[in-house]
């Protein structure tokens, strides 16, 4: 039973408990991780718009913080006694969850954890929904973790703008 947890992370505190909820599975099973971090087109355009000042290779540099919180993730991971590697995805080859849908079917995963705000109505419209789309596509059982109630409804809250940054968190696996 889920020997091969696939885990997509973007940094975000809702990345973060599907990171511990895989982790825990993984104890339970003696399975093992794989992170996954994917920079696709929309969170570049954002780094580029939220850098536009900055003279570097925002590719780069995207990468470098992919691969940082990557390592991370791994160190949490191993410090709970659980095997992990990692995955950078970067190439633009199609949208968040074709990614690590196409993932989950080559390494091949047992199973798919990841966080999500479970947001409605105008939030999901406007933020789109990589997981739903995951969960949508994926040929292996996914296991979606919300976010806690009082981050939704923070996060949910009208007249309240929500801080990203960039580019390191890019984006939250909606």
């Amino acid at each position: 039973m889920y020997q091969r947890i696939l885990v997509p992370v973007d940094g975000s505190p809702t990345s973060e408990r599907g990171l511990d909820e895989a982790i825990r599975i993984a104890q339970l099973t003696h399975g093992q991780l794989r992170l996954l971090h994917v920079i696709d087109e929309l969170s570049f355009a954002l780094a580029m718009d939220a850098y536009a000042g900055y003279a570097g290779d925002w590719l780069d540099t995207l990468r470098e913080q992919g691969r940082t919180l990557l390592e991370k993730c791994k160190a949490t991971a191993q410090a709970a006694g659980v095997d992990a590697d990692i995955a950078l995805r970067d190439t633009f080859s199609g949208s968040v969850h074709e990614q690590v849908t196409t993932e989950a079917a080559s390494w091949p995963a047992d199973l798919i954890v990841l966080g999500t705000h479970g947001r409605r109505g105008v939030g999901r419209v406007v933020m789109g929904s990589s997981a739903e789309n995951i969960l949508r596509y994926a040929t292996v059982p996914v296991l979606l973790v919300r976010a806690p109630a009082e981050s939704k409804a923070k996060t949910e809250s009208p007249g309240e703008s929500t801080k990203v940054d960039l580019p390191s968190a890019a984006l939250s696996f909606e």
